[in-house]
This record gives structure tokens, sequence and C-alpha cells, in this order.
């Protein structure tokens, strides 16, 4: 029984997950079909009892998804948990903590920040999940890993349909301040801690990423990821514009 656990918490020393294969492609799609359901049946959860209970279910198990990590570290020495790695400084780890303060409490701000992080960073990790390159389905940080990653998608897409929370360009200068405070502490980290490599400012990953397309030289790497997230922002901020400009086009 104790190997058992032992493995299941660890991982592995070869490869176990590789990218567009069913263990990637089936929790996204899963996502995807979970986002559809919201908004097919958004009035009926609306006008539901239990809809409250329903938001409170979810931000627990945010909550729970993102402890749950460190927990396993803690549990498990052989996997060296150290500041190298498991600071809290990461885009997705935060955008799960205010994604559950948001449900909660229904907050505007914390729906501001974390819906363009998440559909402008957090995106990058369901497209290339590096972090699960030794740990396959056979483990439990890959059900950890698409709990914490996908579970912040169902929280802004539930806020959308049944609260009808929207950004605004006032969201995405919020959001992207706060994504500069986190830049900055994270290359403050990453200067005084050996080996750091928070938010993947400092150099390319060793496993496979989009990242790996990028320049080593940090000034010239910091300049692109800046200009391709400003991108990427817009492009989240470009379904809202079109509505807009339609629906002041329908008024005339």
């Amino acid at each position: 029984m104790r190997e058992c656990l032992m493995y299941f918490f660890g991982q592995g020393t070869e490869p176990e997950f590789a990218l567009l294969t069913p263990a990637h492609i089936a929790p996204v799609a899963l996502l995807l079909g979970v986002i559809f359901l919201l908004r097919r049946f958004r009035g009926q959860i609306r006008r539901s009892r239990h809809e409250e209970t329903l938001r409170y279910v979810l931000a627990f198990a945010l909550i729970i998804s993102d402890m749950s990590y460190y927990w396993r570290l803690v549990g498990m020495p052989s996997l060296q948990p150290g500041p190298v790695e498991n600071l809290p400084i990461g885009v997705c780890g935060w955008a799960v903590i205010l994604c559950s303060y948001m449900l909660i409490g229904k907050k505007q701000i914390f729906f501001d920040i974390s819906y363009f992080w998440l559909l402008s960073g957090s995106l990058f990790a369901l497209l290339t999940p590096t972090p699960l390159t030794y740990t396959g389905v056979t483990r439990f940080r890959y059900y950890q890993f698409w709990l914490e990653h996908t579970l912040g998608y169902v929280a802004i897409f539930y806020m959308i349909f049944v609260h009808g929370m929207r950004p605004t360009v006032r969201s995405a200068v919020r959001s992207y301040a706060a994504l500069i405070v986190m830049a900055v502490i994270a290359y403050l980290v990453n200067s005084m801690i050996p080996g750091a490599n928070y938010l993947y400012m400092a150099r390319p990953e060793a496993a496979p990423s989009v990242l790996d397309i990028l320049p080593p030289n940090f000034a010239l790497r910091l300049s692109i990821m800046a200009a391709v997230i400003t991108a990427m922002y817009a492009l989240a901020y470009l379904p809202w514009l079109i509505m807009d400009r339609r629906a002041r086009a329908g008024e005339k």
C-alpha cells in the first residue's frame, strides 16, 4: 500500500505525458463541454435555490485543488520541495485564489484580474502543460494540475453566464497592473534564488513549451513576452468590444 501511494503521489524519471495525446485532449474537451453546459442551462442555474451552494462548492474545490499541490510536496520529501520552484508566485495559482473570492463575494475586481490572467496567461498552460512531463494519468499531480487549471475557467464562465459579469477596458488595466506587480516580484525572487524561474522570465523551460521560441537574452525575452501578453489581453477583450459595437449599432 505504501509503495502504491508513493508512486501515485510521486513523479517518474522518464517522460510520461505527451502533448496532443488523449491525456492532453480529454481534459480540455471536458472543460469546453462544461462551459457549453453553463451557457445552455444558465437560466435554470440562476433561478435555482441551490445556486449559492453551487458557487461555494466550486470555490472550495478551487482552493483544495491549489492547496493540494503544496500538501503533496510536504508529504513527499523525495520531491525535494523548496523555494526554487515551489513558492506561490504564479499567475495560475493566484488566479485560482482570486476566482474563489470572486465566487463567494461576487466581486467585480476579482473577476477583472482573473478573466485576463486566465485567458491571456494560463491559456498557455492548457496548450503546453509542461509540469506534467514526468507525471502521467496514473499520478496525483496529473489530476491536481487539470483541476486547478480548468476550474478557474469554469468559475469565470459561470460568473459570465449566470451572473452577467463582463470585462471592461478598466478591467484590463487592473489586471495588467496586477500582472506587472507579480512580474516584479518574480524578477526579484529569480535574482535572489539561484535556479529560480518564476513566470518563466529567467530562461526557457527544460520541457517542451511554446516559450522555447523565446531568446535567452533577458531584455529581449521580457519585451517579447510583454508584447505577446498585451496582444492576448486585446484578443480576450475583442469579443466584448464587438458585442458593444453591435449593440450601439442596433440602437441607432
